[in-house]
């Protein structure tokens, strides 16, 4: 959500950076809402002036023992005129919040300009694209024919984009986000949540999901009550209406959740394999900070999802995404996309974002240090990482001529085996 005076005062500009992201914000919609609110509010600061001049006549003529039967019908006309006027802005301003819900956020000012995926900017790269001396394959065939991977029963007891693993590959699956967990918590400085994967409405306007995004969610039938699409939103409406003591920040929080899309949109993209699914896990890396600091934040969250890469030995890439690529709320993000050699392209596994104060004042959460101002935290995000398409890196980028895959040495402890080799099907 955007501040509402900062708005009203700067339409034009922000309607220019708006734009660089491909949406064109109605300056007229706005002015005229906000042109009736102002007419609104000048007649009814007169209204009060004349009220006020009516009852100083009334107590005067009063004290002369004259009958102020007239005046009084006229300040109650007035008064009656007032309330009118008061709920009239009282209405414009909820129309213009309600038309500011659905305004995406203002591009950072580093942000490159772009219309789409193919204007974002590349930042760096990491580790480099193993030269095999065979064919590699995919993940949506290597992994059913280790015997760990089955989407065939996936579908018979749920439908299309869901997966079911089995032995080593279940155990994978496990010791990634365990991993993940472990080196946020115990190095980068993370405090685990465990949060419910059911959230309410209230929370899913707060990130940004509702009520724009509603076709890409699942919703619980009877109940206001929907499945998760990122831990980023049960996580940060922990603090949802709340005030965070300022010397607190920054907060660091990481959670690891199964996460649920419709991927509403996307139909006929990622049909094979378990990039794009209905259903999947992910460790979510989550920030409230200070205005001044989030930047640093967001770079630092995002080497913190690019180290789990690193210490996996996945080759990967950072990019900038550009204005027209950026999502609903956000400010800024990185995009890091892991390097998969089953198709020879880079896949995104992370996206970093910070988004400013926008989720802060849709959820309404605050920060205030001994008796300063009360101001809207920073809000930030980042898959730390998605733990699927980690499980397609680490598969397709160690698999081995006779078909079997080498643990990174970073998970054999979690898995308690250097290999996933294909022991007789398991299915």
């Amino acid at each position: 959500m955007h501040d509402l005076a900062y708005f009203r005062a700067n339409l034009d500009e922000i309607a220019r950076r708006l734009a660089t992201r491909g949406f064109a914000l109605d300056v007229k919609q706005c002015q005229d809402l906000d042109a009736r609110r102002r007419s609104a509010i000048t007649e009814a600061e007169q209204l009060k002036a004349k009220r006020n001049a009516e009852s100083a006549e009334i107590a005067k003529l009063r004290k002369q023992g004259v009958d102020t039967a007239e005046h009084q019908q006229k300040v109650r006309e007035i008064g009656t005129r007032i309330s009118e006027l008061d709920e009239q802005v009282k209405a414009l301003d909820e129309e213009f919040r309600q038309m500011l819900a659905g305004i995406p956020n203002v591009p950072h000012d580093s942000v490159p300009e772009g219309s789409g995926e193919a204007d974002n900017a590349e930042v760096r790269r990491w580790g480099q694209a193993r030269e095999f001396d065979f064919e590699p394959k995919a993940h949506w065939d290597l992994g059913p024919e280790l015997g760990v991977l089955d989407f065939e029963r996936a579908a018979k007891i749920t439908g299309a984009r869901f997966a079911v693993y089995w032995g080593l590959g279940a155990r994978l699956e496990r010791a990634l986000f365990n991993f993940m967990l472990d080196v946020h918590t115990r190095e980068h400085g993370y405090t685990e949540v465990f949060p419910p994967f059911m959230i309410n409405s209230a929370s899913l306007f707060g990130t940004g999901q509702l009520p724009k995004f509603a076709e890409d969610l699942f919703k619980c039938e009877n109940y206001d009550l929907w499945l998760a699409p990122t831990a980023e939103v049960p996580v940060t409406n922990l603090y949802r209406e709340e005030t965070i003591d300022a010397d607190r920040l920054p907060v660091r929080l990481c959670a690891f959740t199964s996460c649920f899309r419709s991927e509403a949109g996307s139909y006929g993209k990622d049909v094979r394999g378990i990039i794009r699914q209905h259903q999947f896990q992910k460790v979510e890396l989550v920030k409230f900070t200070r205005p001044e600091q989030s930047y640093d934040e967001l770079e630092a969250l995002t080497r913190d999802s690019e180290d789990i890469l690193q210490r996996l030995g996945l080759p990967y890439r950072t990019v900038a995404l550009c204005t027209g690529d950026l999502g609903f709320s956000s400010a800024k993000t990185y995009d890091i996309e892991v390097w998969l050699p089953g198709v020879s392209t880079f896949r995104e596994i992370s996206s970093c974002s910070n988004f400013e104060g926008f989720q802060a004042r849709r959820a309404s959460i605050r920060a205030k240090a001994g008796k300063g101002k009360t101001e809207f935290v920073h809000t930030l995000n980042g898959s730390g990482l998605a733990v699927g398409r980690t499980w397609v890196a680490v598969v397709e980028n160690y698999q081995q001529k006779d078909g079997s895959v080498i643990i990174p040495e970073a998970l054999q402890p979690y898995m308690n085996a250097e290999r996933i080799t294909k022991t007789g099907d398991m299915r």
